[in-house]
């Protein structure tokens, strides 16, 4: 039983392509324009960014907190 292949089936024939290679054969081409690949980017800078962004956040959030504090106490 072994020697029928994988599966139970014949084994396929060496000049014949493979079903999945078929399917790569299939694939359709890429359309538009191809692109240059991205610049390189400054991790450096990226962080500093992103530090500052999330600082920003942080004291915008804390005002907005306040705020809403403010308004929700009752006026005496």
């Amino acid at each position: 039983m072994a020697s029928r292949g994988r599966r139970g089936r014949a084994p396929a024939c060496e000049d014949e392509p493979r079903r999945d290679e078929r399917a790569e054969q299939q694939a359709p081409a890429p359309q538009g324009p191809v692109l240059p690949p991205p610049p390189p980017v400054d991790y450096g800078v990226f962080m500093q960014g992103l530090v500052q962004a999330m600082q920003t956040q942080a004291h915008t959030q804390a005002a907005l907190q306040a705020q809403l504090e403010a308004q929700v106490r009752p006026i005496k």
